[in-house]
């Protein structure tokens, strides 16, 4: 981020919840991460391509089913290969302004 640049909207921070098979980007059960429309936290190209849509509708503010409920608990999503399948979760959390 650029100095002085004031950072807006919510933080967006994934959770790999599982591993099944043998994730090439090294990502293991646990690994807590910042993720952004800009910040591709160590994510696969393809990993990333699937997740940004959602990532960037939760940074802004939006809810992505419009349900009101689902982005409170979290968005559950998995890698596109589905031989070596990582499950993330993506939550978020307001930036507090001081």
């Amino acid at each position: 981020m650029a100095a002085g640049k004031v950072k807006y909207g919510y933080k967006v921070t994934g959770t790999i919840k599982s591993v099944k098979g043998h994730c090439s980007a090294g990502h293991k059960a646990g690994d807590k991460f910042e993720i952004s429309g800009r910040e591709t936290a160590g994510l696969c190209g393809w990993f990333y391509y699937a997740v940004f849509p959602n990532v960037v509708i939760l940074q802004s503010g939006g809810d992505p089913w419009g349900d009101g409920v689902t982005v409170e608990k979290g968005i559950l999503m998995r890698c596109p290969d589905i031989d070596n399948e990582v499950t993330i979760e993506l939550k978020r959390k307001r930036f507090i302004k001081k």
